[in-house]
């Protein structure tokens, strides 16, 4: 446990202070974690947060932001970022320590740039009353939501939700509006997509379910794919997968994407269908915690 601690705090430390330093270093503010906090500061003050087309977080955001909305932005996402990679480390040294190779997919690197609510929410599939942390990000968190669902993390999700109506009581529809300024993909939809159908072979599998749901929610970047890194479970399946992943990051180094499909094809075809093939080539699931499907 202590050694989970000391690895899980070094990588938190790590890369929340490379977080602090892009930050600093572009002059990105606290990129897009500037929006939770715009929602923070708005709830503080007594103000219609949606006050902008730009902000599209629903309010439940605003609520893990307020413990950084008195510090400097940039120092703001570096102590989310960090926080979020440590609970994700800590979560994924449950079993040992090969897992945590999941953090060289480009995912992962895509969305520290833009200090993304993946890690933050892949970590809430291990820990019950972290759950919630779904709910800042719902395109993002419903497929850990309906995977990794238990009696703790239910109540815990509807503490959290009963706390922001609460606070505003018609932030859902305001949130709602805002909604058709969101530009996104379904990767189920862009070809090849329609193949992660194949996921449904195995039904039973937690993680095909998993797959497949997050298939058909609506993503914008190579960030929201992250949390798909909590299917591969063998080192041999993260090595491959994250290989996969990098072919991303090479083509948007050449390339400016003309399109969201544009960016919805290279996700299908290098993160969701490697792990598509993951799923299927699995003669059993590895563990039964990991794989097995809840009991709510």
């Amino acid at each position: 446990m202590r050694w989970r601690i000391a690895v899980s705090a070094a990588i938190g430390f790590a890369s929340g202070a490379f977080c602090w330093f892009l930050m600093k270093h572009f002059h990105q503010d606290a990129a897009d974690f500037r929006w939770a906090l715009h929602l923070a500061h708005r709830l503080l003050a007594r103000q219609n947060p949606y006050d902008t087309p730009l902000e599209q977080y629903p309010l439940t955001a605003a609520l893990f932001a307020l413990p950084f909305v008195r510090l400097q932005p940039e120092l703001a996402a570096g102590f989310f970022w960090g926080i979020s990679s440590s609970l994700l480390a800590f979560g994924l040294t449950r079993h040992g320590y090969t897992r945590l190779l999941v953090f060289l997919a480009y995912p992962y690197w895509a969305g520290i740039l833009t200090v993304q609510w993946s890690p933050i929410i892949a970590a809430s599939a291990f820990f019950p009353l972290l759950l919630p942390v779904t709910m800042a990000k719902p395109q993002v968190g419903l497929p850990v939501f309906l995977t990794r669902v238990s009696r703790r993390g239910l109540w815990a999700c509807a503490a959290l939700g009963a706390l922001s109506l609460a606070v505003m009581p018609t932030w859902p529809l305001l949130w709602w509006k805002q909604t058709g300024n969101y530009e996104h993909f379904f990767p189920l939809l862009v070809l090849p997509g329609p193949l992660l159908l194949l996921a449904l072979l195995r039904y039973r599998d937690r993680d095909a379910l998993f797959l497949l749901s997050s298939a058909i929610m609506p993503q914008r970047w190579f960030f929201d794919s992250f949390i798909l890194w909590l299917i591969p479970q063998s080192r041999r399946e993260i090595i491959w997968t994250v290989f996969f992943s990098w072919g991303a990051g090479i083509w948007r180094w050449y390339h400016i994407p003309h399109s969201f499909i544009e960016v919805g094809r290279w996700t299908v075809i290098l993160f969701y269908l490697p792990m598509l093939v993951v799923v299927l080539l699995r003669k059993q699931p590895l563990d039964l915690e990991s794989h097995a499907l809840p009991v709510v």
